[in-house]
């Protein structure tokens, strides 16, 4: 079975999900998008309105900075796997709650073992706790981290602000710039490290 294959039998699977109260008041669940076979799989926190709307992650104002960001360093919006931590917009566009958090991670692990990405990017606070607990975002934005996830190895992950962030504040747009700047370096590092 295709990587392709997985994924469609996994959304298939996700779309049909009622194990939390997130899914009675939003229009549908958004597994994700992009490449089965991507190198770099970003993460953010839960669908906004019009995600929910479209089915599709970061489509709004901070998805346009994304593929604004993706643009500066070469790369196209279909050849990452854009997911989220929390597959259904919470209500009022509020954090994802911890549980509700807790009850969309095995739709995340499995999507991470089908795509087997070189570089988990975490996009804001709650993607980045989900891997990396015990960390301030403010210390670790732009850094490359390695660690264990259970069930997947050894993973990079590599912690950015959320792009929203940068909407509203032009210092952080350009912190945000700066750090993904530096992403095709370290999948540059990955490789040469897995060749060794």
């Amino acid at each position: 079975m295709s990587n392709q294959s997985h994924l469609e039998k996994l959304n298939a699977e996700m779309l049909a999900c009622t194990k939390c109260a997130l899914r009675k008041g939003c229009t549908q669940v958004v597994p994700g998008a992009g490449s089965e076979d991507a190198k770099i799989l970003f993460i953010g926190e839960a669908p906004g309105q019009k995600e929910d709307a479209t089915g599709v992650p970061f489509v709004g104002a901070a998805g346009k900075f994304l593929d604004e960001m993706l643009g500066i360093i070469s790369l196209k919006r279909e050849e990452v796997y854009i997911a989220n931590v929390c597959k259904c917009r919470p209500p009022s566009n509020r954090d994802p709650l911890p549980e509700e958090i807790a009850t969309c991670w095995p739709w995340l692990l499995e999507q991470i073992k089908i795509i087997k990405p070189k570089l988990i990017v975490t996009l804001g606070r709650h993607s980045m706790e989900r891997f990396l607990p015990g960390f301030k975002i403010s210390e670790i934005h732009g850094k490359a981290m390695r660690r264990e996830i259970e069930g997947v190895g050894r993973q990079v992950f590599y912690t950015l602000y959320h792009p929203a962030a940068a909407l509203y504040n032009g210092s952080m747009r350009e912190t945000l710039i700066k750090d993904f700047k530096r992403i095709p370096k370290i999948i540059k590092k990955i490789g040469q490290e897995e060749k060794n």
